[in-house]
């Protein structure tokens, strides 16, 4: 079984990034960036001694998310793609709340 999963990797590696270097390149980075978010929540958090998430979570959740999205739809697939679409979406709503409170909080 060992043997089957080492040939699954090497398969995959030849394929998906030997294979095609730039598009894997393209998803490291996003991968990169979308969990890059929770590090930066992490040094937030012990920076205030409490949970904290800053709005930059947010923008690297939407920037990270995006990039996510155009590696599934290079490779047409569906399943991932809604899910990193839906993913986005979210993520633009609570920025848009955050900023919508931000301004009604500016004006009292």
């Amino acid at each position: 079984m060992f043997n089957s999963v080492i040939e699954f990797l090497k398969s995959a590696i030849a394929e998906q990034i030997v294979g095609d270097p730039v598009w894997a390149t393209t998803a490291l980075i996003g991968q990169l960036l979308f969990g890059g978010r929770f590090v930066l929540q992490l040094i937030a958090s012990e920076y205030r001694r409490k949970s904290y998430i800053p709005v930059s979570f947010w923008y690297l959740s939407v920037c990270g998310s995006l990039i996510l999205l155009c590696y599934p739809v290079h490779i047409r697939n569906p399943i991932f793609m809604s899910a990193f679409s839906v993913n986005t979406l979210i993520y633009l709503r609570d920025l848009h709340l955050i900023h919508k409170e931000a301004k009604r909080e500016s004006v009292t």
